[in-house]
């Protein structure tokens, strides 16, 4: 394996063993009464093992998100703390706390969709009820020749006297 594989193996490692010990430790609860219903959704790990950013959701209102954001800030030392006994690494990363936009996103996405759809019924129930500007097909057909018969004895025979016009 390459030096490179080996490190992003560990990195990715060590991300998912800190997004576990954050989970387990949320779940026991901290003795913060602002703490929400929080979900760590992501941890990423710089590669020099140093820092972690830690992604996390937080249902509820905007007062809820703001209330989880300054609890997980005041209790980043003991959580880190918590992550340093878990983890079995030299040092121990510093821990930062971003909050999620996945549910709004998702939301956004949603109502993109639900639009598209609506936009789509619409365009159909137009397409439905409309008609051909011209003919409804518009493209040239080839004469039909039933009068084949006549028109053969119109033609002069090859047999005949031909006139040279060249003079």
């Amino acid at each position: 394996m390459k030096e490179k594989d080996v490190a992003g193996e560990r990195q990715a490692r060590v991300a998912d063993r800190i997004r576990v010990v954050l989970a387990e430790r949320l779940e026991k609860g901290l003795r913060d009464p602002r703490l929400g219903f929080v979900t760590i959704t992501d941890v990423r790990v710089t590669g020099d093992l140093q820092h972690a950013s830690v992604f996390y959701t937080v249902m509820g209102d905007e007062a809820h998100r703001n209330d989880t954001a300054a609890a997980l800030k005041s209790a980043t030392g003991m959580l880190r703390s918590e992550v340093g006994k878990n983890l079995n690494t030299r040092l121990t990363p510093t821990l930062e706390f971003i909050l999620d936009a996945i549910p709004e996103n998702a939301d956004h996405i949603s109502a993109l969709l639900r639009e598209a759809r609506e936009r789509d019924e619409s365009v159909a129930g137009l397409a439905a009820s409309a008609s051909y500007a011209g003919e409804a097909d518009p493209y040239v057909k080839p004469r039909e020749h039933d009068d084949l018969d006549e028109d053969e004895d119109d033609e002069p025979e090859q047999g005949g006297e031909e006139h040279d016009d060249r003079a």
